[in-house]
């Protein structure tokens, strides 16, 4: 008797760790669920962390399949002033998607359906009409700013309303946007990411689905409205699949020196703080941070990046950190520099606060441990994601705060900020909550357990 064949899918991410991990983490979710897997990465990658991370992933599962997308020279006329290299490698992949069908169309068994990057729907859409090849996309950010992005194109072709003077943006369907968590790029057509964006925006209707990596207590309001075609009419149905559990990978050594020193810290007695992949702070920030931290008096563990793309962070932390500073908190604080498994990390006993730059990954991986928040976000979605993140229950978010690289927050703010963070006990029993809500939707039976499942068997081959 013949049985259903498992369904063979491909996994597209774009640039940057905080694309790459959320695609991995359902690679592996996938493979669990007697899925066969294919990871499409391209090639050269823009930072060590990713190739690194790559290697490492496909090493410890060796079941998920590895293909190679050779990335071509980019088309694109330089901008004047610098650009962010992972935007300029997200237009890099989009370019060269023309080699995707031969990979896609040779492999066996033939694939099911492909999950790519909310950045390159525009361009895989069409491919994978041309092969018969159903497409979903994997959503990295908040549901919040999947309908901001939806919505830009109709957005920027009202200047009248979108613009920096308005203090507010109105999408319908949900509250009104403050214009200040809306980053300035999105004002400029010509710029890279808004063009990435407003390009594959009214692609996002061509999908089966839009998987969301993010959960329906979190975010309820949001997905209704979304779901319901009050934000953007002809969206595909969104999935909430997440918080995205982390796969496993064996202890190395590489760990050793912080897990030690997190042993040896009493229960919630340290704050975590590192602003992600992708955010390089200013020396004079450091500074600020270095004054606040000194002050709390409380623990601490920050993992210090000073430079964008970690090929050109070289500096070892003490030559960054003023000398006083380490010796005065040599005994509370612990600071390195590189790749640190934050899960790992957040799930601690020793851990009671996280000050995050509130990237989407680090929100939900804080949702899923119920480690209380101290938004400060840098850029991008980051100030949406704050709001949503307060409005859950999670953390707190001082608005006042300047972000990006122009504006210095003082170490006196920080310090009051932090103390609060750690010491305030109504926070501290919302967090849990929402960690319990957190794990619910991923546990067995729970919504975003049977929704990935209802995915996974939407593709099964029939015998």
């Amino acid at each position: 008797m013949n049985t259903p064949q498992p369904p063979h899918i491909a996994l597209l991410p774009s640039a940057g760790m905080g694309h790459l991990m959320p695609f991995l983490r359902l690679a592996a979710m996938l493979a669990e669920q007697d899925s066969i897997v294919t990871v499409i990465t391209a090639r050269p990658t823009v930072s060590t962390a990713e190739s690194d991370h790559i290697s490492s992933f496909l090493r410890h599962n060796p079941k998920i399949n590895h293909l190679e997308l050779q990335l071509t020279p980019s088309s694109r006329q330089a901008d004047s002033g610098p650009v962010d290299p992972f935007h300029v490698q997200m237009h890099l992949i989009y370019q060269s998607m023309h080699l995707l069908p031969p990979l896609l169309s040779s492999s066996s068994p033939p694939f099911s359906a492909i999950i790519v990057d909310k950045f390159l729907v525009a361009k895989v859409a069409p491919i994978a009409k041309t092969l018969d090849l159903p497409i979903y996309i994997l959503f990295t950010s908040s549901a919040t700013f999947l309908s901001f992005m939806a919505y830009l194109p109709m957005l920027a072709s009202n200047p009248v309303e979108f613009n920096t003077t308005s203090t507010e943006i109105k999408i319908p369907g949900l509250p009104p946007m403050a214009m200040s968590s809306i980053p300035p790029v999105f004002h400029d057509s010509s710029h890279l990411l808004t063009s990435i964006i407003t390009t594959n925006s009214p692609a996002l209707s061509e999908a089966k689905g839009i998987l969301m990596n993010t959960f329906e207590r979190f975010e309820a309001s949001t997905l209704a409205a979304l779901n319901k075609d009050r934000v953007i009419k002809r969206l595909p149905p969104i999935l909430p699949i997440g918080p995205l559990e982390p796969y496993h990978f064996p202890r190395d050594d590489d760990g050793d020196q912080y897990r030690s020193w997190l042993e040896n810290q009493p229960a919630e007695s340290v704050v975590y703080i590192s602003f992600g992949s992708r955010t390089a702070m200013s020396r004079d920030q450091i500074r600020e941070l270095e004054k606040g931290l000194e002050k709390t008096g409380w623990r601490f563990f920050w993992v210090l990046k000073t430079s964008k793309v970690d090929k050109d962070d070289q500096e070892d932390a003490e030559h960054v950190l003023n000398e006083s500073f380490l010796e005065k908190t040599k005994n509370k604080g612990l600071v390195i520099k590189g790749w640190v498994d934050q899960q790992e990390i957040l799930r601690h006993p020793a851990i009671g606060g996280f000050l995050s730059h509130c990237g989407w990954n680090s929100t939900m991986e804080a949702a899923l441990r119920g480690v209380p928040m101290l938004a400060w976000p840098q850029h991008g979605d980051q100030r949406l994601n704050a709001q949503v993140m307060e409005d859950a229950g999670l953390g707190l978010w001082e608005r006042n705060w300047d972000w990006g690289p122009n504006g210095i927050v003082k170490g006196e703010e920080i310090e009051k900020k932090i103390v609060e963070l750690m010491t305030d006990e109504k926070l501290r029993e919302r967090a849990k909550k929402v960690s319990e809500e957190a794990r619910k939707a991923v546990g067995r039976g729970g919504n975003s357990d049977k929704v990935i499942r209802e995915v996974v068997q939407s593709l099964i081959i029939p015998f």
